[in-house]
């Protein structure tokens, strides 16, 4: 199911359909749009009024210079006519009183709105900051509760196409990378946008000259962020696929820690995760490095653009054309001009990274599912689990058939064995029961009704199944041995426990019941947890039960008691036994026999001996083998 970086979704389909998951919070979001133009129109105005305070300043140390109680135009007449012109033009554009010296008031009232709307773009800016992370943090909340709804409408093929530690790394560090990518780029975007326009319409303002050589940064940003852009954004997706496949190596070899350890394997281990990991780094390194030359060409490009301002600018203030105070806001807008779209170009490498991430988490919602319940969905009367397989045929692929036009009749009450070699369908014929996959053609009744008519809760709520790989999860033994029973009584979860022999060694933990079961359970034997999982069964009180090997982790004494409680608990219902072990289904009421997907015999555990067929066979292979020669 890991799809190659060449074949990823398109950037923009990706981005936008990322986008569409904030439609919820559309009204939020032009809440934050709103606090985004208060805030950036204060921080724009500010250096226009700084500007003026630079005015103020200036004219006063000039003014201080000229004689006091001679008018402006007798002064600058005077330097024209003393062959002054160009000092005369700058005093032209001044607003100035020859003598006077700075205006200190006037100064101080510049200064104390600047400091108010300084104030106010911050407080703006925060109150925005903080209703954008409940923005992202409430899309990224439905997220996971969307992923977490399809894993479980996904069927078991995809569970048996993909590396567990894939698909948590898609759950965990995807999700994690959008809602950081989300958070820094919306903010960025937003800000960056509205200063540029802000920032814009006040250069042209102040200079239409000078902000026509400002705007050719633009085509110059966009052409480059395009090209690095187009360039990172394979290697963004390699990243996160790599770092699924390293997560996936890593849960399967520590899962299995102890048995690489026995087999010696530690060094091909190590090898294999050299290699993921050096694949992981080629990318990674690769995706960082293309995409942070953004920020270090926008930056030249600025600083370019600043030096060809301050040189224009310069010659505009001689020439009267401007004022001092006019160009030095107008250099301030130019940083402020540069800087959004250096931010903007350096958040291409944000946001490719969390659109790579999308698009694997987007993969997964988009996998088929489980076909649809049917609706009104039906559940039998009163049935006692009369189980009628009629005619079913089933492959996991089409150029593999492996189940074809089976039929068996199970009654109530009926112990059924199935045996056979490996790969020869038992596992299949009992998932099929469950429907953990749909059949490609017949029927399964369930007590007359037909199992595809049934939700899946309620066909499973009437079955009970006991695996050779025992699930417990982190809680006390009383809720394992609950799980399929959650309001069963106290006395209800005791006569389970004492029927499947966990009552007698549960007495031996320091909490009994309340014994909190670490990772897997671990502080309990392999055995233990067979017969915790074989209480559960039991507790839940169904009408089928399916063990499959359900005895295979005890020992010999305890398969006996055991073999004993399932005797009595199968009264009255149909039970399906899954067996390799043929001493312990002796007593079965029906032995099937299958192989290569079919019933190749059937009968009770005399009669099939005595027919010396397959299942003879077998029975011989396991109790009468001559040992072989080397």
């Amino acid at each position: 199911m890991n799809v190659p970086a060449e074949k990823a979704m398109n950037f923009l389909p990706s981005a936008k359909r990322l986008l569409g998951t904030l439609h919820p919070e559309r009204l939020w979001l032009t809440l934050v749009l709103v606090l985004a133009v208060a805030s950036v129109t204060f921080s724009v105005i500010g250096p226009r009024l700084l500007g003026e305070g630079t005015n103020l300043i200036f004219a006063g140390v000039v003014s201080k210079e000229l004689p006091a109680g001679v008018g402006k135009a007798e002064v600058i007449a005077g330097l024209r006519a003393a062959g002054e012109g160009a000092r005369a033009d700058m005093l032209s554009a001044m607003d100035l009183t020859p003598g006077v010296g700075i205006d200190f008031a006037a100064l101080s009232s510049v200064l104390l709105w600047v400091l108010v709307l300084y104030v106010l773009a911050s407080a703006f800016g925060w109150v925005q900051a903080y209703v954008l992370n409940g923005i992202v943090q409430r899309t990224v909340y439905r997220l996971r509760e969307q992923i977490e709804a399809k894993i479980n409408r996904l069927p078991l093929r995809y569970f048996d196409s993909i590396q567990r530690g894939e698909l948590l790394s898609r759950v965990t560090n995807d999700v994690d990378n959008i809602s950081q990518s989300l958070q820094q780029s919306i903010s960025q975007a937003v800000t960056s946008l509205l200063t540029v326009a802000g920032v814009l319409l006040m250069m042209f303002l102040l200079s239409p000259v000078l902000a026509l050589l400002a705007l050719v940064t633009v085509p110059l940003t966009l052409g480059i962020t395009a090209l690095i852009a187009k360039r990172s954004q394979k290697l963004f997706v390699a990243q996160w696929k790599n770092t699924g496949e390293l997560n996936g190596q890593i849960e399967e070899t520590y899962t299995g820690h102890a048995l690489v350890k026995v087999f010696g394997r530690q060094r091909e281990v190590e090898e294999r995760f050299r290699q993921k990991n050096a694949e992981l780094f080629a990318a990674s390194f690769g995706a960082q490095f293309i995409s942070g030359l953004i920020m270090p060409a926008m930056t030249f490009i600025g600083n370019l653009v600043y030096v060809g301002i301050a040189v224009v600018g310069g010659l505009q203030v001689a020439s009267g054309a401007m004022q001092l105070g006019d160009v030095q806001a107008f250099i301030q807008y130019s940083r402020q001009f540069t800087m959004p779209l250096a931010q903007l170009g350096s958040m291409a490498n944000l946001l490719q990274s969390g659109v790579a991430s999308a698009e694997r988490v987007f993969e997964l919602l988009d996998t088929p599912e489980e076909s649809a319940e049917p609706s009104p969905s039906r559940a039998p009367d009163g049935g006692r689990g009369r189980l009628v397989f009629e005619n079913i045929s089933f492959s996991y692929s089409a150029e593999k058939p492996l189940i074809s036009s089976l039929n068996l009749v199970a009654e109530p009450g009926q112990t059924i064995a199935i045996v056979g070699p490996t790969g020869a369908g038992k596992t299949t014929l009992v998932n099929l029961m469950m429907r953990f996959y749909e059949l490609d053609a017949g029927r399964i009744t369930l007590d007359g009704l037909d199992v595809a008519s049934m939700s899946r809760y309620e066909l499973r709520s009437r079955m009970g199944m006991v695996l050779q790989d025992t699930w417990l999860f982190g809680g006390t033994i009383r809720d394992n041995i609950a799980y399929g029973r959650p309001d069963a009584s106290e006395a209800e979860i005791l006569e389970a426990a004492q029927a499947t022999y966990v009552d007698r060694f549960v007495h031996s933990l320091p909490e009994g019941y309340g014994t909190v079961l670490e990772d897997e359970g671990s502080n309990v034997s392999a055995g233990e947890k067979q017969l915790l999982t074989i209480a559960r069964a039991f507790l839940s009180r169904p009408s089928v039960l399916i063990l499959d090997e359900a005895t295979s982790s005890v020992d010999t004494r305890t398969e006996v008691l055991v073999q004993q409680a399932m005797r009595a608990l199968r009264s009255d219902r149909t039970s399906f036994v899954i067996a390799h072990r043929l001493s312990t289904i002796r007593d079965a009421d029906l032995i099937l026999v299958m192989e290569s997907g079919q019933i190749v015999e059937q009968g009770t555990h005399a009669s099939l001996l005595e027919a010396g067929g397959a299942y003879a066979r077998l029975y011989e292979a396991q109790f009468a083998a001559p040992v072989a020669e080397v």
